[in-house]
This record gives structure tokens, C-alpha cells and sequence, in this order.
């Protein structure tokens, strides 16, 4: 039976894709702050474990992720689902510092453990959810869409660091668009998924060992158009 640990299992996307490797045949660990609400989706499965986890507690989030590895007998997947962003026009620090705490720090911190956890059999899947936001930044959030390119390039870090070892370690980023869970806010969504069909879509690039996934797949024509149009403030000239 396979073995993966959830960190942020306690709604959203985390919440649906535990449900997917449930019932995948997948034995799964939860992490998550609210324990309340993690309980709530472990009722669902048939083979599930919970703890609690702050990932803005970075130590005590490490050892419980490494409390739970241990507890399943060693895991071959790990997700990192845990997030948060705020529209913050308003450039208030309390939020910035939140959002950095959560998705910089909580992140890396959680990204470090499962990915020695996996340098030690020399073998395993990573997983971390980003955002499209991590391809441009955002007027309305710039901390959340910040701490999304962090996480983006943390990511290919890792994944060129397991590369240069030759070990079998897959590092996958998910990057969906806007999915229909408390994260999104905005009054004018498009091409919104819900929490059931990314999850769906993110187990299908977990099983093909892909590195990167837009979910859903549109979102890579966002993708083209961030990265082709200039940056806010700049211009470009044309030579002739």
C-alpha cells in the first residue's frame, strides 16, 4: 500500500485530493492547523491519520510532518496544500506578514523535511501547490503572489538538486487557476474548477510523475500571456 502525508488536508484542495488517494488505495496521513475540519474529512476515509500542524510554527510543523512519516512507516508522496493570501491594496503589514509566514516559511520548512525524508531512500514524489499568480505580480496581492514564485522556484531547486544527486525523487508543481474554495477572491472569477476536478487533475500528474501541471489545463494560455506581456511600469521599444 502506497503512503503520503497532506499538509494543509483540512479543506480545499487538500481536502478533495486526500479523498482521491483514499480512494486510490492510497494510505494517507492529514496535517492541517484545524484539526476540527481534519477530522471531519478523516471520517470519510478508510484509512486515514491525523495531527495537527501549524506551518507558521516551522519546528513543530517539521516534527509533526516527521511524526507522521514515521506513524505510516515511511511515506512515498508528500503534498504541500497548506496556503493563504489576502487582497491587501492596502499594504497592510499584518496581512503581508501572514501570508509570507504561511507560504514562505511554513512552505520551505515543510518542503525541507519531506525532501530529506526522501534524500534518505533516494526515492519519492514531492508535491506543491502554487498559484498562476506565481508567474506575474499582483497590485491587489503582492505578498500572496510573491511567496507563490518563491514556492515555484523552491520547487525547481529541489528538483535540480535531486537531478544533480540522481535520485528518484519527482518534485511536481501544481498551479491552478482560480478553484472555488474560500482562497479565491476576486468578484469576477473565470474558468473556476471546483476543489474535486483540480484534485482529480493534480492525482493524474502525480501518477504520470509529471514536474509541472496547470489546472486546469487553460490556465497555461494565462501562463503564455504573463510571461509574454511587459512588466507593470515598463515599456518596450521597437528597434528598427
Amino acid at each position: 500500500m502506497k503512503r503520503a502525508i497532506i499538509v494543509g488536508a483540512s479543506s480545499g484542495i487538500g481536502a478533495a485530493l486526500a479523498l482521491e488517494l483514499d480512494q486510490a488505495g492510497w494510505r494517507v496521513g492529514l496535517l492541517a492547523r484545524r484539526t476540527d475540519a481534519l477530522d471531519a474529512v478523516a471520517s470519510r476515509l478508510t484509512n486515514a491519520h491525523c495531527d495537527a500542524c501549524d506551518v507558521t510554527r516551522p519546528a513543530e510543523a517539521v516534527s509533526a510532518f516527521n511524526r507522521m512519516a514515521a506513524t505510516l512507516g515511511g511515506v512515498e508522496l508528500a503534498v504541500i496544500a497548506a496556503g493563504t493570501g489576502e487582497i491587501n491594496q492596502a499594504l497592510e503589514w499584518r496581512i503581508e506578514k501572514a501570508t509570507i509566514d504561511t507560504n514562505v516559511i511554513g512552505f520551505a520548512a515543510i518542503a525541507d523535511a519531506a525532501f530529506h525524508h526522501f534524500a534518505e531512500r533516494e526515492a519519492g514524489h514531492l508535491v506543491g501547490i502554487t498559484s498562476i499568480l506565481a508567474l506575474r505580480g499582483s497590485g491587489a496581492a503582492p505578498a500572496y503572489a510573491a511567496s507563490k514564485a518563491f514556492q515555484s522556484l523552491y520547487l525547481d531547486g529541489l528538483r535540480a538538486l535531486a537531478q544533480s544527486k540522481k535520485w528518484a525523487v519527482t518534485v511536481t508543481e501544481a498551479q491552478p487557476g482560480f478553484v472555488d474554495t474560500p482562497m479565491m477572491k476576486t468578484d469576477k472569477p473565470f474558468w473556476v474548477a471546483s476543489p474535486e476536478t483540480a484534485a482529480r487533475q493534480i492525482r493524474q500528474a502525480i501518477d504520470q510523475k509529471r514536474s509541472h501541471v496547470y489546472v486546469t489545463p487553460r490556465w497555461r494560455l494565462i501562463g503564455w500571456l504573463f510571461k509574454l506581456l511587459p512588466r507593470p511600469g515598463t515599456r518596450r521599444w521597437l528597434s528598427i
